[in-house]
Formats: structure tokens, C-alpha cells, sequence
């Protein structure tokens, strides 16, 4: 029996001796072992204090050749097939290997089969990854405990982290359970989509739930938030919603006793989902108190929802939205919003009392480009009643914020204009030609005109070249280069207003008319350094009525008539233009001089053309005013293409282009050299362009000089952007303004004309440096703003919000920055009786800036100077501050139409976005 003993502790000590070796020989002291049943088998085995003797006989080809076919069954090559199922499994087995690692020590207690990992330790067990300076593993019950361990001076050497799918957990000390996947852990701290979680003690059910006792959560990614919402009881769902009990608020540490609610509801869920859509309390002068934006998004399927918007206001007004959105991936999406108000302004009895039913309607189209090569269909629809925006407070603009996937789009109540637009477009592939279908709107709310094209059909066939041959080797022919070209287009228009609209009305204003239109080209070869470029144009216009102008002597206007029918106007032209450019530059001598070299290029341009008079017909000499003054007017002015010009023209175009620039050597910068630019030159534009042009009619009996056409465009500095364009008119007027056929350096004057219109415009922005370019936005949470499927006119909209609302996006990252346009204009109008002409006159300056009162506080305005009026027709301040995880903003507009404030608290978070603390009052001026 002794003998026995010694043959099993030596056996024993032998299977230690393996075990310390493969320890040893682990990467740098770190030991990977797969722990199975097969170490429990032998544990087993040699439990028995009399253990089992060993086969000292190997088995031998030459004995499993002797074995009869049916004693051990063996395949093709004579192999022995082991069936693995029938090898018993210990019950404390588990059903994976599981992986440990530790860069101590590692201590197995065979006796109790639990193992203990010290320093650095780690534990892979199908989806789990547990690492903790300290791990014990019992192999009986299939729990692993970790915890965290502090060093002499008190300092933890790290906590036990557990990761099971996308959960990860730090904690002080944890129990897990690899059979049941349950586990429990103390002061832990878990991340569940943009909630940062930390609780006295959580319980894992499975890897979706987890509940947490003495729970606290936050949006906030600091160690101490600044604020955060404390529950005795909370239960999470992965990826779908964390529930409370009694929930409170606190603010660094400090709760706010006041407000508790009996229990909380906290999405987790990230993309679409249905849900009620919170209001917002709001104060008008005219609406009185009121709740805007509250619902319900409705997500209906994968490619439909609806979010139903409702707004309710204390004097008895309403206004109900209506917002589908319809996605198709890889084909097309679009948006529709219907939005119907019922507006009470003051009470009933007053005299300022007032009321309208109103309507608007918007719809936005877009399809994918690869759904269907070579068609595309769009539509931007934006109509409604010519009153709806003038009853819209101005804070029911355009508002992402509240997401739910749908877009609370409302127009801004100053719009005076609303455009619509459907296209159908068609481009067939390996052909010359395409086709699209329009049908437009533009309505002008002021007056309630609408205008209507429907439809507008374009044709197009690309230029041909009917003497070229398919297969061409080198430049061939000249006469290759002929080419024929088509251009067909037919529009509807009709006019009406829209309160007083009838069906008969829109039949009776409609008009159509088409136009056809096939040039002729030739590229003949450049002639040295001049390009020849011939040309031809047969031009054709389809009219259905005809205007009838006379003088009536006893009311001393223009009366005009119309009659229907069908009508045709063609014209011919023919020209040949010539083009070439010059270069020059101007090397400087001293090469230590800041200028080192100016190029100026000049593009002249000549052209001869002729078209003859095929107008004759349907231009009448007309009088207009009582002094007898007549002009020749067109039947077909008010057409939907209006007329051909008058008179037989053999003109002579001209005109010229300069380009100029020069080279500065550089101040001295390292970093250049780095780019490539080592010789410390760069190129400065002067002047971007500048040119006039002009013709001259050597058929027409008088006025046959052109007005010129001058303009220039230059950026200073790379800074300042100046564009001017001007018209001169180089013949005198008479007393009312027209011109009389004398021009005006015959009265002995320097000058090529008066200007009758122009314009300019000048716009700069400057800003600081950035403070730190690498900065980056780890400090501050992730918004998770879905801008899915957006349409172009819903991110127009967007970007409206962003204008209107600056304090919300600002960038504490830029010191300071300020932006400046300039924009004038003037033109001179013939008026309506033919008695003169209006000069129409217009300049104004917009401006926006801002700047860093401190690193978190920011300042800014933004506003609008008419200097005809000398007022302000807009203007707009914001101070916003910076606050972590928080934004405060405070909106003020002191003076204009409309007068408005606003002071706004929110979480940047994007799920907590609706925990909005807002104020807003707005006042209208009379």
C-alpha cells in the first residue's frame, strides 16, 4: 500500500513539474492555459488512494489488424474512429475553454480545483473579457471573483473590468457566473449608449438587463459631473430604455430637492423610434400664452413615418403639422409638410380684433442618381395662403432639435416670397438629345400674385457634326467641324390672385408659347494666335395672343387689348468672332525687392454680325404720352417669350479682358520650404478682371452705338472680395428721360456716357487664430443628431435654424471674428404710363461678429443698415456660455418688425435635448 502512495505522489508531483514548466515557457511570465474536463478526468482518476495501473502495451498497427471487423470499428486507412461523444463530461465542466492569463503569480488549489490569478490578471470565456489586479476562479461552481487591490501608499492598481458585448463595467469587486452569464458587482461604473452609470451595486440577469440599486446617470464624461439624475432603483435594457423609480436632479453633487419625479423613462434605443414629442411653453403679445411643438412621431415601417405637431395658444389660436417622410435606400426620399392654422388676435369685441383661416404646404423629392440612369425626378413645393406667414410668430421657426427623425418646418414669418419647382428630367443613354418637364411657382405674399408654369418642356439635341466620320485619324477636314445643334422648349403661364381665385380666372389668364431654336457652329483652325469662330442661329417663337396698343385721346393713357389665336415670330442671325490673348511681364532688376515681377494679360475680342429685319410685321409706332412721343412697340411683348428686337442689325461687337498679378517674395517661413515653395515667391491676383464691351449697328438709322458693359472684379489682400458691373449710355436725354439720338462728347465733353445702372458689392471676414488646432472633442459628450435622408430643402432649413439661432453653434475654439458685406445698386425703370423713368436705388450692409469675453463666454450680433432709410431694419445679439456637458444662450432683438428675447439651458446630449429650459416673449411693431 506504501508503494501505491509513492507511485501516486510521484505521479503527482510529475503532473506539477508539467504544470510550473508550462507556466515557465508562457511569454514573458504570462501564463495562457485552456482549462477542460480532461485535467478533472485525471484528477478523478487518481483520487482513489490506490490508482489504476498502467497500460504498458502500445497499441500497434499489427494489433488492430488482428482485431475482428466488428470489435473496433476503423476507416479506410485502418484507423481506430473514436466516437467523442461517449467520453463522459464532468458536471462542473464548462462548455468553452476558458483563457487566463497573469503576470504575477498563479496559485491552483487542487484539492478545492479553484484557481487564484495575481498582477495583471486576465480571464476569456466566450464573450467575456474580465481583467482585475486579483482574479479567483472555482471551477465546482463556474464564479469568477475579481476585485481591485491599492498599493502601500493607498492608490488602486487598477479595478476589475468586465466587457460582455457592447457593456463594459469597472467596479470595485464582482462576482460573475459563467453558466448563468449572471454576475454581481459593487461601485461600478457602466456606459449604456450616451448614459454614464454609476451605482453602490449592480446585478446582471443576462446580457441585456441589468438592474442597479442607489443608481446615479448622466450625460456628463466627467468623474464628478456636473449634473446628473439619482434613483434608488433602476432597471437597463440594452439598446432600448433604462426605467427608474423616484428619479431626482442634482447639480455638482448638490441635489435639488424640489424636483423629483415618481419615476423615469430614458431612451436607449438609437435610430427611429415612435414617441410623444414634448412642447414648449411660449409667450406672444398678439397669441397670448401658448404650447408649440408638442405630438407624436409615428415610425410606420423601415422607408414611412409621420410626425403630427400641434401648437395651442391662450386667445384661441391653433396651428396643426403634419410632417410624412418616405425613404426608399439606393432609389429616392422625400418629406411633405401640411400645416393648418386658425389665428384669434385679442379678444372678440375689440377693435383690434382679428381672425384667419390660413394654410401651407411644402414637399421635397429627391431620387437616387443610380435608381435609374439617365432619369431623375425632384420636386421643392413651397405654397400656401399669401396670410399664412403673416400670422406666424417668429419663433415658430424651423427646429431639428426635438429630432424623432421628422422636421418641424415652418417659413419665416418675414418671407415675401414662396417658389415651387417639379422636374422630370431624361437623358436617354448613347443619344444626343434629353428632355425635361418642369412645372414653377412663385408667389409674392405682399400682394397675392401667383404665378403658375405648368408645364415647362425643354428638348435639347446635342451639337452634331454630320461630316465627320465615325473613325478619324488626325485633325481631317475643316469642314468636320460643322456642327447642328437643337433647342426646343414649350411653357404654360397662367396669373391670378390668390383670394380671389376661380377656375375661369386661371383659364382665362393662361397663355403658352414655344420656341425653337438650332445654331450653326464652326471651329475653323486658330490662325496663328487668333481663334475664328463662325456661327449661324435660326430662331422661332409660337405666340397664343397678340397685345393691342393705341392711344385713347380722351383718358391721355395707353389702352391695350388682347386677342387669341395662334401666332408665329422668327429671326436669323449670322456672325464670325475673333479671339486671342497677349501676355506681358515686368521683371524687377533688384532681386532683394518685395515685388520680384508683374504679368498682365489682355484678351481682346471682335465680332461681326447681321440679322435681318423680320419684325417689321408686328411692331407698331405707337404713341404714349400727350406730347405726341411715339415708340415702336411689339404685339408680342407680353408673351410668354417675349418679342425679337426691331430693325435690320449689321453690327461690329468689340470688347476687351485684363488679367493682372504679380510676384512678392515672402517673409521668411520655415513651414514653406516643408510645402515645396523654397524660393519664398508666391503669386498676388491685382485684378481678377476687368473689361468693357460693346457694338455698333452700321444698318441702323439712328442709335447705333450699344450701351457698354464695364466691369471688374478684384480680391485685395486675399481678404477683400470687390465685384462692379456698370451700363453706359453714351447718347443725351431729353427733359423726361429719353434718349435723343446725339451723343454725348458732341457738346465738347470728356465722357463716355451717363451710367444708367450698376452695382457693387464688397464682403470680408476676418478672424483670431485658432487657440489650438488640435483640439479635439473628447471632453465633451457625442450628440447623436440624425441628419439621415435629409433633403436639400430640409437642410436649407436646418442651416435657416442655425443663422437665426448663432448662440447655439458657436465656436469657443476662435477668439473673435467679424464679417462684412457691402452690396449697392441702382437702375433706371421706364414707368408704367410711358411718362418717364424711376432710378431705383438700393444699399445696405450686412454685418456678423463675435468674440470670447472669456474661454467659455462668447458674444455676438449680427444685423442689417439700409442706407436709404438710414434705419436698422434687423438686428440680433447673443451670449452664450459654455458649460460642458450644458449650453446657455440668451437671443435678444432690441428693435425691427419684429422685437424678441429668448433664454435657452439645455443639455447638449441628444437625448436629453428635450430638457429644455426656455423663455421666450416676442412683440410685432404696428
Amino acid at each position: 500500500m506504501k508503494n501505491k502512495h509513492r507511485k501516486f505522489k510521484r505521479n503527482y508531483i510529475f503532473t506539477s513539474i508539467l504544470l510550473l514548466l508550462s507556466v515557465a515557457i508562457m511569454h514573458n511570465g504570462r501564463a495562457k492555459i485552456h482549462y477542460s474536463s480532461a485535467f478533472d478526468n485525471y484528477l478523478t482518476a487518481y483520487g482513489d488512494s490506490i490508482p489504476l495501473p498502467a497500460d504498458t502495451i502500445p497499441l500497434t498497427d499489427t494489433l488492430i489488424e488482428k482485431q475482428k471487423p466488428d470489435s473496433l470499428p476503423v476507416d479506410s486507412l485502418g484507423r481506430v474512429k473514436i466516437d467523442t461523444f461517449s467520453v463522459k463530461m464532468s458536471k462542473d465542466s464548462v462548455d468553452a475553454p476558458i483563457e487566463y492569463q497573469a503576470k504575477d503569480s498563479m496559485v491552483l488549489d487542487v484539492t478545492a480545483q479553484k484557481l487564484f490569478l495575481y498582477g495583471e490578471t486576465g480571464v476569456k470565456y466566450k464573450d467575456v473579457d474580465l481583467k482585475a489586479p486579483e482574479i479567483a476562479f472555482d471551477q465546482q461552481t463556474s464564479i469568477v471573483k475579481a476585485k481591485m487591490k491599492l498599493d502601500t501608499a493607498g492608490k488602486s492598481l487598477g479595478q476589475a473590468t468586465l466587457v460582455q458585448g457592447d457593456i463594459t463595467t469597472m467596479s470595485d469587486s464582482l462576482e460573475f457566473n459563467f453558466k448563468t452569464q449572471k454576475g454581481l458587482t459593487h461601485s461600478s461604473y457602466f456606459q449604456q449608449s450616451e448614459l454614464y452609470n454609476f451605482a453602490q451595486v449592480v446585478k446582471k440577469i443576462d446580457a441585456q438587463t441589468i438592474y442597479a440599486f442607489k443608481g446615479r446617470f448622466t450625460t456628463c464624461n466627467y468623474d464628478v459631473p456636473h449634473f446628473a439624475f439619482r434613483s434608488k432603483r433602476i432597471k437597463y435594457i440594452s439598446k432600448k430604455m433604462a426605467i427608474t423609480g423616484p428619479v431626482g436632479v442634482e447639480f455638482e453633487n448638490v441635489p435639488v430637492l424640489p424636483i423629483v419625479v415618481p419615476f423615469g423613462l430614458f431612451p436607449l434605443q438609437q435610430g427611429r423610434h415612435s414617441g410623444l414629442l414634448p412642447p414648449q411653453f411660449t409667450v406672444t403679445d398678439r397669441l397670448g400664452l401658448g404650447l408649440e411643438g408638442m405630438g407624436y412621431y409615428k415610425v410606420i415601417s423601415d422607408n414611412f413615418d409621420v410626425t403630427t405637431r400641434w401648437d395651442i395658444y391662450s386667445y384661441g389660436s391653433w396651428r396643426l403639422n403634419l410632417t410624412p417622410t418616405y425613404r426608399v435606400r439606393y432609389r429616392y426620399n422625400g418629406s411633405l409638410n401640411f400645416s393648418y392654422q386658425n389665428t384669434h388676435q385679442g379678444f372678440k369685441g375689440d377693435a383690434d380684433y382679428t381672425k384667419n383661416k390660413s394654410f401651407h404646404l411644402t414637399w421635397s423629392h429627391r431620387m437616387d442618381s443610380k435608381a435609374r440612369p439617365g432619369v431623375n425626378f425632384s420636386a421643392s413645393v413651397n405654397a400656401g395662403s399669401s396670410s399664412y406667414t403673416k400670422f406666424l410668430p417668429t419663433n415658430a421657426i424651423i427646429d431639428q432639435s426635438n429630432g424623432a427623425g421628422g422636421v418641424y418646418s415652418q417659413p419665416q414669418s418675414f418671407a415675401n416670397q414662396m417658389n415651387s419647382s417639379i422636374s422630370y428630367q431624361k437623358s436617354w443613354i448613347g443619344k444626343p438629345y434629353n428632355l425635361s418637364v418642369n412645372l414653377n411657382h412663385n408667389q409674392n405674399n405682399n400682394d397675392g400674385k401667383v404665378n403658375l408654369n405648368l408645364p415647362d418642356i425643354n428638348f435639347n439635341v446635342n451639337t452634331l457634326y454630320p461630316f465627320q466620320p465615325q473613325e478619324m485619324a488626325g485633325s481631317g477636314k475643316w469642314y468636320y467641324k460643322l456642327g447642328v445643334g437643337y433647342t426646343g422648349s414649350a411653357r404654360g403661364m397662367t396669373t391670378f390672385i390668390d383670394t380671389l381665385f376661380t377656375f375661369r380666372q386661371m383659364i382665362d389668364t393662361f397663355q403658352w408659347g414655344a420656341q425653337h431654336n438650332i445654331p450653326i457652329s464652326l471651329a475653323l483652325p486658330q490662325l496663328g494666335s487668333i481663334q475664328i469662330s463662325p456661327g449661324f442661329s435660326y430662331q422661332e417663337r409660337w405666340y397664343s395672343q397678340k397685345l393691342f396698343r393705341s392711344w385713347n385721346d380722351q383718358t391721355n393713357k395707353v389702352d391695350s387689348s388682347i386677342s387669341k389665336g395662334f401666332y408665329t415670330a422668327r429671326d436669323i442671325s449670322m456672325s464670325v468672332s475673333f479671339s486671342t490673348a497677349m501676355y506681358g511681364t515686368l521683371n524687377m532688376k533688384n532681386k532683394e525687392a518685395r515685388v520680384q515681377a508683374i504679368r498682365h494679360v489682355i484678351r481682346p475680342q471682335m465680332s461681326v454680325g447681321y440679322k435681318p429685319d423680320l419684325s417689321k410685321s408686328y411692331y407698331i409706332n405707337t404713341q404714349f404720352d400727350t406730347s405726341g412721343r411715339r415708340m415702336m412697340m411689339s404685339q408680342y411683348d407680353k408673351g410668354v417669350y417675349g418679342s425679337f428686337g426691331y430693325g435690320e442689325s449689321g453690327s461690329v461687337g468689340f470688347g476687351i479682358d485684363n488679367f493682372l498679378e504679380m510676384k512678392v517674395r515672402e517673409k521668411a517661413d520655415s513651414t514653406r520650404e516643408e510645402e515645396g515653395e523654397g524660393d519664398g515667391l508666391k503669386k498676388v491676383k491685382l485684378i481678377d478682371g476687368f473689361g468693357i464691351t460693346g457694338s455698333y449697328n452700321l444698318l441702323a438709322d439712328s442709335f447705333k452705338l450699344s450701351t457698354f458693359n464695364l466691369y471688374a472684379r478684384s480680391t485685395l489682400f486675399d481678404k477683400v472680395n470687390i465685384t462692379a458691373t456698370a451700363n453706359i449710355d453714351p447718347y443725351l436725354v431729353d427733359t423726361l428721360g429719353f434718349r435723343i439720338n446725339k451723343y454725348v462728347w458732341q457738346d465738347n465733353k470728356v465722357s463716355l456716357g451717363r451710367i444708367t445702372n450698376g452695382s457693387l458689392s464688397v464682403s470680408t471676414s476676418f478672424k483670431s487664430k485658432e487657440k489650438d488646432k488640435d483640439k479635439k472633442e473628447k471632453d465633451v459628450p457625442q450628440q447623436y443628431d440624425n441628419y439621415d435622408n435629409l433633403t436639400a430643402d430640409e437642410m436649407e432649413q436646418q442651416m435657416d435654424y442655425i443663422r437665426r439661432n448663432p448662440s447655439e453653434f458657436v465656436d469657443f475654439n476662435i477668439p473673435w471674428s467679424v464679417n462684412i458685406s457691402y452690396s449697392l445698386s441702382f437702375s433706371k425703370i421706364l414707368r408704367p404710363d410711358y411718362k418717364g423713368f424711376d432710378t431705383r436705388f438700393t444699399s445696405s450692409m450686412q454685418f456678423n461678429g463675435d468674440f470670447s469675453l472669456t474661454e467659455k463666454w462668447k458674444v455676438g450680433a449680427n444685423g442689417y443698415f439700409d442706407f436709404q432709410t438710414l434705419k436698422i431694419p434687423s438686428f440680433s445679439m447673443f451670449i452664450s456660455r459654455e458649460m460642458h456637458c450644458w449650453q446657455m444662450s440668451i437671443n435678444v432683438t432690441p428693435f425691427g418688425l419684429w422685437r424678441s428675447f429668448n433664454i435657452s439651458i439645455y443639455p447638449k446630449s441628444g437625448m436629453l435635448r428635450d430638457l429644455k429650459i426656455n423663455r421666450t416673449r416676442t412683440f410685432r411693431n404696428s
